[in-house]
């Protein structure tokens, strides 16, 4: 199994991530693969620490997306577990994920209950189209179920799902990967499941940055005109500029009036 953890600027949260990693059940099994989006803040001081993880350092931040690409090409093992960097898994999570992947053909991907730091259930399932809410799981048993979005800071995915699209998406930037992802696994008849016995605690954060959302908003608007069609994409894509006019977020709508995502790219 490989794990990806995509990280920028939060040197503790990364430690503690990396940390859970090496108390994992059958850690000596597992590929851990860092991918670090043009840190400054001595993240890089973490490679002598953790000597048997994989740490690949881009020169500035790419955004969420072509980390993660770039994260599970690297990757040797069937199964991929992407997470952010604010999570921290419980021992048993990555035995119990690959176990239910092993068990359930018809599972392309499966999840861990994020929990928050009281250990309560945190937001995690979203909406097709994305709309940027998320809310925490009802498990109704210890069992694994099915659920439509699950999303992306912890995944466990079969590698030939990316395969066989070559890569997830780049039009998207930090936000609409995970959103991908579960569209292109709906799409092809296969299941998300939750595992509840498994459980990462999320830390999560604020995503009301003025360049963050308004990546969102266009990450919503390639989604929508992807799956969707051109008309309810052109529509999709003129409310990323409407609606921060109307509502007088002129520095959102600077952004999305010039397409420009969280990495600095431009669609």
């Amino acid at each position: 199994m490989s794990a990806v953890v995509v990280s920028r600027n939060r040197v503790e949260q990364l430690r503690r991530c990396l940390e859970s990693l090496e108390k994992s059940e059958g850690r000596d099994t597992v590929q851990v693969i860092v991918v670090d989006n043009g840190s400054t803040d001595g993240s890089a001081q973490l490679e002598d620490d953790f000597p048997r993880d994989q740490f690949v350092r881009l020169p500035k931040n790419f955004g969420l997306t072509k980390a993660l690409n770039l994260g599970w090409r690297a990757a040797e093992a069937d199964y991929v577990l992407f997470l952010h960097d604010d999570t921290e898994l419980e021992p048993n999570a990555i035995s119990r994920l690959a176990s239910v992947l092993d068990s359930t053909a018809g599972a392309a991907a499966v999840a861990p209950l994020l929990v928050d730091a009281e250990g309560e259930p945190a937001p995690q399932l979203g909406h097709l189209p994305p709309d940027g809410t998320y809310e925490p799981a009802e498990c109704p048993s210890s069992e694994p179920f099915a659920v439509s979005y699950s999303r992306g800071a912890a995944l466990m995915v079969r590698a030939f799902v990316i395969k066989s699209v070559r890569q997830i998406d780049e039009r998207y930037g930090q936000f609409g990967s995970d959103a991908e992802l579960a569209a292109h696994i709906r799409r092809g008849g296969k299941k998300i499941l939750l595992v509840p016995e498994a459980r990462v605690r999320h830390q999560g954060g604020s995503d009301s940055g003025t360049l963050r959302r308004a990546d969102f908003l266009l990450g919503r608007a390639a989604f929508i005109g992807k799956h969707q069609g051109f008309g309810a994409g052109l529509n999709a894509r003129l409310a990323t500029i409407l609606g921060p006019l109307l509502s007088f977020r002129l520095g959102e709508l600077r952004y999305t009036l010039a397409g420009q995502k969280i990495d600095g790219t431009h669609e």
